[in-house]
C-alpha cells in the first residue's frame, strides 16, 4: 500500500507570507524602541516612530494581519523582550501611565487597516484613495489617543479632561507629521514590491 503525500499542503503559503510580514511588522517596530525623544511639554511620555508603524502595518497588512502584528509586539514586551519606549519590558510598562498607547496600538492597527481597505478584501497601499487613507490614519490616531489618555487618566488618577490635555494635545502636531510620513511613505515607491 502506498500513500500519496505530495499534495499535503499544512500551512498554505497565503497564511504563512500574512505571519511573516505581521512578525516583520512587529520586529520592526521593536527595532525602534530605543529612539524616543522627550516632549517638553510632556514629559511623562516619549516621543517614538512607533505609531508610525502602526500606521503602516494597518495600511500594509490590513486589519486583521496589522492587529495579530501589534499583538505579537505587545506578547513580546509582556515576557521581557525590550520592544516598548526606551527599550523597556513587562507588564509594569503595559500597566504604567503610558500603557494604554500600547493597548491602543493593535486597536488602532486594526482601525487603520477596516478604513483604508474596508472589510472585504486588501487593496494595494498605493491605491488606496488619499481622503480615505487620510481617514484612515487620523481613526488610528484617535484609537491609540484614546486608548492612552484612559489609561493615564486611571493610572495617574486624573480626571480624563486632564488626560487628554496633558498626553494627547502636545502630541497633536507629532501625530500630524506622522500621518503626512505615512502618506508619503504609502505612495512613494518604498512600499512597492518589484
Amino acid at each position: 500500500m502506498t500513500t500519496a503525500t505530495d499534495s499535503v499542503e499544512l500551512v498554505g503559503e497565503e497564511a504563512t507570507g500574512n505571519v511573516a510580514r505581521a512578525v516583520l511588522f512587529a520586529a520592526a517596530t521593536s527595532a525602534t524602541a530605543p529612539v524616543d525623544m522627550v516632549h517638553p511639554l510632556a514629559p511623562n511620555v516619549p516621543i517614538t516612530l512607533q505609531t508610525l508603524w502602526v500606521y503602516l502595518a494597518g495600511v500594509v497588512l490590513g486589519p486583521l494581519w496589522a492587529g495579530v502584528a501589534f499583538t505579537l509586539y505587545l506578547l513580546a514586551g509582556l515576557i521581557g523582550l525590550p520592544v516598548f519606549a526606551g527599550g523597556n519590558a513587562g507588564l509594569g510598562v503595559v500597566l504604567g501611565p503610558t500603557g494604554g498607547f500600547l493597548i491602543g496600538f493593535p486597536l488602532a492597527a486594526m482601525t487603520v487597516g477596516a478604513v483604508a481597505h474596508g472589510l472585504d478584501g486588501l487593496t494595494a497601499p498605493d491605491a488606496i484613495p488619499v481622503p480615505r487613507l487620510v481617514l484612515a490614519l487620523v481613526a488610528g490616531t484617535a484609537v491609540v489617543y484614546a486608548a492612552g489618555a484612559v489609561g493615564y487618566a486611571l493610572v495617574q488618577a486624573i480626571g480624563l479632561v486632564a488626560a487628554v490635555s496633558a498626553v494627547v494635545v502636545p502630541f497633536l502636531p507629532v501625530a500630524g507629521l506622522k500621518v503626512a510620513a505615512t502618506v508619503a511613505i504609502v505612495r512613494s515607491d518604498a512600499l512597492v514590491a518589484r
